[in-house]
């Protein structure tokens, strides 16, 4: 039931807004009675996000991870063509929390530079987070498939609807890109299934297909979610989870669950709270910021060398544990995977110090910048300490991990 609950609260909270008074406009409301309005529908979705949070937290506390099977398992027969069939295990878990841990920090986060259409993105919000949700808890391939395209309509309408300059250009080519990569995985699912006759994760994982077939079905699944993955210069996190080792899938796992923390960090810096207040990304714009915004300029450079995988960074820990992967079983490809800690320190570091120093104020700076409010502070603050708190201690997170790893690599033996 926890799982089904999981996925019902935040559609609970669509339709709490859906069905909520209608939002008039200034001139027959009032400004007063529509900031009030708005920020009741901000608090209901905010209210679903939260409670959401709260479920998969019990999950995560009730979970057994020195077990290798699925857990609280729903499978629900009355769907007419197939059967959905959700559960989790020790490795989606973390990306499910990661999830319901983004989203609140998502809508505080635009909390007050979205006003217009603002049930349509409160509403957006919500049923991407269920669809994400969807996509990790689903144990049928098919399914997979079916959730994971269904993530795009939305992120169609939020880029298109709700983004800055250029969005409707960039909502087509997301769109479009995703698409056309993903039909690549749904004719390797077909090929799956028109060879085993099955599309669930447990029965596939038992049958041992010759080496030609899997590597015509990997090329249609790679090519599928390199549209979607940073591949050039083979990444350190992808070469670890390619090693098929405990090291590196472990390492590969710990750069997707720092990325959802740090990349969200650097969006809300450079999008929430820079472009929020100036309109503008050009990096020449913001020289000297640290004069004018210390607390940001502090918490912005803690961002960016999580962002380097820097030591006492989440991000270090699961580069460290990639590239060790990689190194075991290809020395040489762990070496090329290598040169991307050097080339994202070089334009992380390049990119900081030209918004935060460059030698004095911009000359475009006409009034002072303030510094964070309470709410940017709380967002921020919050992200860099998960982050630096589970790069001192990743036994946190990899003490679950390993069973369940460990179980991935060696289950028939």
């Amino acid at each position: 039931m926890l799982i089904l609950l999981l996925l019902a609260v935040p559609l609970v909270g669509v339709l709490r807004i859906c069905t909520t008074i209608h939002l008039n406009d200034e001139a027959s409301s009032g400004l007063p009675l529509l900031e009030a309005k708005q920020n009741k529908l901000k608090l209901i979705a905010l209210q679903a996000s939260l409670v959401t949070l709260l479920v998969s937290v019990v999950i995560f506390t009730l979970h057994n991870f020195s077990s290798n099977t699925y857990q609280f398992v729903q499978e629900l027969h009355e769907l007419s063509y197939f059967n959905l069939y959700l559960g989790v295990d020790g490795l989606s878990l973390y990306f499910v929390l990661l999830t319901t841990i983004i989203m609140p920090v998502s809508l505080l986060s635009n909390w007050t530079s979205i006003s217009h259409n603002l049930k349509t993105y409160l509403v957006t919000i919500l049923v991407l987070e269920t669809l994400l949700l969807s996509v990790f808890l689903v144990l049928d391939i098919l399914l997979f498939y079916i959730f994971f395209e269904s993530i795009l309509p939305p992120l169609f309408l939020l880029i298109g609807a709700f983004g800055s300059s250029n969005r409707v250009r960039a909502s087509f080519y997301l769109f479009l890109y995703t698409l056309l990569g993903s039909l690549f995985l749904l004719l390797s699912i077909v090929a799956l299934y028109s060879i085993t006759g099955t599309t669930d994760y447990d029965a596939l994982y038992k049958i041992n297909l010759d080496y030609s077939t899997q590597v015509y079905l990997f090329i249609g699944v790679f090519i599928a979610f390199a549209v979607k993955t940073p591949t050039i210069l083979l990444n350190s996190w992808l070469m670890g989870v390619f090693s098929n080792t405990i090291q590196g899938i472990e390492g590969g796992i710990l750069l997707g669950l720092a990325h959802g923390f740090v990349s969200s960090g650097l969006f809300i810096c450079a999008g929430g709270v820079l472009y929020d207040r100036s309109s503008t990304r050009l990096i020449t714009y913001y020289r000297g910021i640290a004069q004018m915004m210390p607390i940001f300029s502090v918490l912005f450079f803690i961002l960016c060398l999580g962002n380097c995988g820097v030591p006492l960074t989440l991000n270090f820990v699961g580069e460290f544990l990639s590239l060790y992967g990689a190194f075991e079983k290809i020395p040489l490809l762990g070496a090329l995977a290598s040169s991307s800690i050097v080339f994202s320190a070089a334009y992380t570091i390049y990119m900081f110090n030209r918004i935060a120093f460059a030698g004095s104020y911009s000359k475009f700076f006409t009034v002072s910048i303030p510094d964070l409010n309470k709410r940017e502070f709380y967002i921020l603050i919050s992200l860099v300490i998960i982050t630096v708190g589970l790069g001192i201690y990743p036994a946190a997170v990899l003490d679950g991990l390993h069973y369940s790893v460990s179980s991935l690599i060696y289950k028939e033996s």
